[in-house]
C-alpha cells in the first residue's frame, strides 16, 4: 500500500507547501482568518437555502395540484410563510452575527 499510483501521488515540490491564507505572518494586517462573510453566520445562510428550497417545492405542489383550495392555500402561505422565513432568519442573524470580526 505504500506505492500509490503516479496519478494520485501528491506532486513533490522539495518542501512543505503552505497555503499564505492560512499563515498568520503572511497576512496582510487588514485580514482576519476568523470572520465570516459580511459577519453573517454560516448557518443563517444554509437554513435560508433550505428553507427557500422546501418552501418552493412545496408551493409548487399545491398550486399544481389542481385543486382551487390547494391554489389558494399556496398564495397564503406565500404571503405568510416568506416574511415570517425572513423575520425569523433575520432576527437569527443579527442574534449570532460575528462582532468580535466584523467583515470590513
Amino acid at each position: 500500500m505504500d506505492s500509490l499510483h503516479p496519478i494520485i501521488r501528491p506532486p513533490d515540490v522539495g518542501h512543505e507547501p503552505h497555503n499564505p491564507v492560512r499563515d498568520p505572518g503572511k497576512l496582510a494586517p487588514t485580514e482576519d482568518l476568523d470572520r465570516e462573510p459580511d459577519g453573517v453566520p454560516h448557518s443563517v445562510v444554509g437554513l435560508t437555502a433550505l428553507f427557500s428550497v422546501m418552501l418552493a417545492m412545496l408551493v409548487a405542489a399545491m398550486f399544481l395540484s389542481g385543486h382551487i383550495v390547494g391554489q389558494i392555500a399556496a398564495v397564503a402561505l406565500v404571503a405568510i410563510a416568506i416574511p415570517a422565513l425572513v423575520a425569523g432568519l433575520r432576527h437569527k442573524a443579527e442574534r449570532e452575527r460575528d462582532r468580535v470580526h466584523p467583515s470590513r
